[in-house]
């Protein structure tokens, strides 16, 4: 059964592949499953129906069958599960995959989250200048563990896992600073992973929505 994900019918982020549906798409591409796509404008994302797939009215949502999915971590992780590619077959390595899974969402997004709200809402304010050092520490802080957790390695342990589609996706949230030049190796990962076939899959039909919503 081919499952059905839902995205921003007019995406905010321009194109530039950040909305979370990217994630899902991602790994759909990286296990080679095909989906397809009911586009989602923001007044039907709080109406009722959507708001039974997702209580949060947000996307995107993943339906398969009278399975229906909400929340980017949990969809990549049933994906990763039930197909081949995204994680390790060995029991330890996997469990480190699904690690980095829950450090990408819960440590690393947050504070990057937080820095993305002051650039984007906070920038007019008299007090932004005093605020934002206060909003970079906690970034730079995980930034500079997780780069000397890397080090020279392509990815976080072993082979490419969900727990570097996570990672990366989260990561790339930070294009909007020069934050990420400041650790060489992980804007080398980054890259790495935007460079896979199926990462540039998935941006190129997200990016097909957007294209489509100016004409």
């Amino acid at each position: 059964m081919i499952p059905t994900i839902t995205a921003f019918e007019n995406s905010p982020d321009r194109g530039e592949g950040q909305a979370r549906d990217m994630r899902v798409r991602w790994a759909l591409e990286e296990v080679g499953q095909p989906y397809d796509v009911r586009l989602v404008s923001f007044r039907a994302m709080k109406e009722p129906a959507h708001c039974a797939l997702h209580p949060f009215g947000q996307i995107p949502t993943y339906e398969e069958g009278d399975l229906a999915l909400f929340e980017t971590g949990a969809i990549v992780f049933h994906i990763a599960q039930r197909h081949a590619g995204l994680l390790p077959e060995n029991a330890n390595a996997r469990a480190r995959a699904i690690t980095w899974m829950f450090a990408a969402l819960n440590t690393m997004e947050p504070p990057i989250v937080d820095l993305e709200i002051a650039f984007l809402l906070e920038r007019d304010k008299a007090w932004y200048e005093q605020r934002l050092p206060m909003v970079e520490a906690p970034v730079r802080d995980r930034l500079g563990q997780l780069s000397r957790r890397l080090g020279n390695a392509d990815w976080l342990d072993g082979a490419f896992s969900a727990g570097d589609l996570m990672m990366v996706t989260v990561l790339r949230r930070l294009d909007g600073s020069d934050m990420l030049d400041e650790y060489p190796n992980l804007s080398a990962y980054v890259a790495r992973g935007e460079a896979r076939p199926a990462f540039r899959r998935a941006f190129d039909a997200q990016l097909a929505v957007f294209t489509a919503s100016k004409g």
